[in-house]
């Protein structure tokens, strides 16, 4: 089972499957996301009528009841859309919802990207069965593609459907249970087509400013498990963007394929000795979290270290536009939104702006 930091990385980022059903990709792919995405529409069942059953298990029943009153906070004080999403609840029988793929070249951490007509283009692709994502991704390993396979909690429709609360999504801790829910929103909130990293950096800023707000609002003590695991999980990351602007700087040398396939080798072998480094540094602390530490146990490459730099690498520009605001939420989503209208060009210029003003974590 893939670890939650995995779960993390590739679980959120607005998939809307519904639309592969439009896009002019092969019959397969169309079937099983057509089918998959219908399977889940019709089999929803009301979480009111569930919480209203004496049967329900008691740690089922919490969490239902935990994400209904998550709900109430992100409508009232994140000022997220409410569209009926998170009000049904579907069983899917299996780990995860959706299995991504995730590629990039040998020489490059810019992913591959698939295009449809209502996400637009966006750095994976998603299968409902394991087995076919797999399949994707060893035709795409043959070609000469770093791959990663991760399979994920939940994804978005954008808000063009009310998407359920799913069985992948219980056995998550409850900030990253409810961080979930925020993340979601805010995709339904704001979502810019063919930019990922805008998307998720965008997301992620909202979950991570709504899960201190509600920490707050529940008088929850910040400084203890919850911190540490933030903090460590900060580090990691921290990590990852340096073995990132290294592996750039092999893959730009005019150094020999072999060359560079042996530095890419011998830097992330060391990025795994440092990652060990950092555990050892934790357990001497007391620490027990352990960010990332499935992906590492898989091995990274430019594929997995691609999917990370989606989620991360906008994230401190959005915190700036956030303290920018005073931290108040109406002027940041309205300052994101406008920049989300800029063409691509003069958006990343202003996104790079913003990231020479953050705090280095």
């Amino acid at each position: 089972m893939v670890a939650t930091y995995i779960q993390r990385i590739v679980r959120l980022c607005g998939l809307c499957l519904l639309c592969a059903q439009l896009n002019g990709c092969a019959l397969g792919y169309y079937w099983q996301a057509g089918a998959g995405q219908m399977k889940i529409s019709r089999g929803q069942e009301p979480i009111a009528k569930l919480l209203d059953e004496t049967g329900l298990p008691e740690d089922e029943r919490q969490r239902l009841e935990l994400s209904q009153e998550a709900l109430g906070f992100a409508h009232a004080v994140l000022l997220l859309p409410d569209n009926g999403s998170y009000r049904q609840y579907y069983d899917t029988g299996q780990p995860y919802v959706v299995w991504n793929v995730f590629a990039a070249p040998e020489f490059s951490l810019a992913p591959l990207t698939w295009c449809f007509p209502v996400a637009g283009c966006i750095a994976y692709r998603g299968y409902f069965q394991e087995d076919k994502a797999q399949s994707y991704a060893a035709k795409l390993a043959a070609a000469g593609n770093d791959i990663f396979v991760g399979g994920i909690t939940a994804y978005s429709t954008l808000g063009r459907l009310k998407d359920p609360l799913l069985n992948t999504m219980l056995a998550m801790s409850d900030d990253d249970f409810v961080g979930l829910l925020f993340h979601e929103l805010a995709h339904q909130r704001l979502y810019v087509k063919d930019d990922s990293a805008f998307n998720e950096g965008f997301a992620t800023a909202v979950e991570r400013a709504g899960i201190r707000r509600w920490q707050s609002g529940r008088d929850m003590d910040q400084s203890g498990e919850t911190y540490s695991t933030s903090s460590q999980r900060l580090q990691t990351l921290e990590l990852l963007r340096d073995i990132r602007a290294r592996l750039k700087e092999v893959y730009a040398t005019d150094i020999d394929d072999t060359a560079k396939r042996t530095e890419k080798a011998r830097l992330l072998a060391g990025l795994t000795d440092e990652y060990q480094d950092l555990v050892a540094r934790w357990q001497d602390e007391g620490l027990n979290g352990r960010p990332y530490a499935g992906l590492f146990s898989q091995g990274l490459n430019n594929a997995s270290l691609s999917a990370i730099a989606t989620y991360d690498d906008f994230v401190p520009a959005f915190e700036v536009l956030l303290r920018n605001c005073g931290h108040d939420l109406a002027c940041f989503y309205e300052s994101a939104e406008e920049i989300g209208t800029l063409d691509p060009d003069e958006r990343e210029s202003r996104m790079q702006v913003l990231l020479k003003h953050a705090t280095p974590d």
